[in-house]
């Protein structure tokens, strides 16, 4: 007989889907109550993967093998990077299609495969998705329609909006709204339904363009810096001396060092059956004349842009975080 692990409803009402911020592995999942919810398998083992990371584009290659005397039928998801509110935000895609914001594609044993598309809208941890719904407003913070449905609703609306911490309002002279920041974070995820046939391998990849996040200066390096400030940062992305004093040493020379971020959900791989057997991770700065820093063991540079590590049985017990600076030199 064919053992279930999940079943995918033809209709369902989404609700918060528990997981982070950042694109993450693929996970088994199943549709339960209130969404979908990522969980343990014990039947299929991750073989291999082959992440190849950058600021343009991600890809990740899978191996996976059934190592049971059953099929098994379940759901695949995989978390796409919040499109978090703000002007700056680069979300790499397309605003006026909430659905496909991020460019994804995903192939099964070189097949393309249509995902199905789970999308929330999250304010402090809370599912918001609703109240917006409710209100008549697309769930992207960054989307023109968004901007103008808020634009379109009555002043109460707006202000009661406010309150709860939902959008940020600009007053006119008059004291009343002249324009509604959405303050939310849309959350997006990617699944499909996949048979894993007992004994057989089954090859999955996924090709998107990364949401990046970033600013236009940093502090990292700066002759200026205060005690502490760089603590989160060196939590966040292991940032050594040598990495550091270039960018003070770019600094002194006049180059304004902007920031890019990437992130990527790499424990989620702990959810099958067992280590990743062969983990294989590129990053990739971009241009020689970046500086890029992030957690790994044994990395080794194997290109003027990419860094490379390689683990064997592996089990992931931190995600990705990537700082990548990139100097502009100041016009006189």
């Amino acid at each position: 007989m064919t053992r279930l692990t999940s079943t995918l409803a033809a209709a369902v009402a989404f609700a918060l889907l528990a997981t982070g911020p950042a694109p993450a592995n693929d996970s088994v999942a199943s549709m339960g109550a209130g969404g979908l919810v990522l969980e343990k398998s014990d039947g299929i083992t991750m073989l291999s993967e082959d992440l190849y990371v950058s600021a343009r584009e991600v890809r990740v290659k899978y191996r996976f093998v059934n190592h049971t005397d059953e099929p098994i039928v379940t759901l695949v998801a995989f978390p796409m990077p919040d499109i978090e509110p703000g002007y700056m935000t680069d979300v790499g895609g397309r605003l006026e299609d909430p659905a496909h914001m991020v460019p994804f594609i995903t192939w099964v044993e070189d097949r393309a495969v249509w995902t199905e598309v789970q999308q929330t809208a999250v304010l402090n941890g809370a599912d918001v998705t609703a109240r917006l719904t409710a209100l008549g407003l697309p769930l992207a913070p960054q989307a023109q329609s968004t901007w103008d449905a808020l634009r379109a609703l009555s002043e109460p609306e707006v202000r009661a909006m406010e309150r709860d911490g939902l959008v940020d309002v600009s007053e006119n002279d008059a004291g009343g709204v002249e324009w509604a920041m959405p303050a939310w974070t849309l959350r997006t995820i990617h699944y499909w339904q996949q048979y894993f046939h007992p004994g057989e391998e089954v090859e999955i990849e996924h090709l998107y363009a990364p949401a990046i996040g970033g600013t236009v200066m940093t502090m990292v390096g700066r002759s200026d810096d205060v005690p502490g400030a760089m603590d989160e940062y060196q939590a966040r992305y292991c940032m050594d001396e040598t990495f550091v004093g270039a960018a003070r040493r770019r600094a002194t020379a006049g180059e304004s060092m902007a920031e890019t971020w990437l992130d990527y959900v790499l424990t989620t791989g702990a959810n099958w059956s067992g280590p990743i057997r062969d983990f294989r991770m590129v990053v990739d700065k971009g241009s020689p004349d970046n500086l890029v820093s992030f957690c790994a063991e044994g990395v080794r540079r194997i290109s003027p842009t990419q860094f490379e590590v390689r683990r064997t049985d592996y089990t992931p017990s931190r995600d990705l975080n990537v700082l990548i600076l990139e100097g502009v030199r100041s016009s006189e």
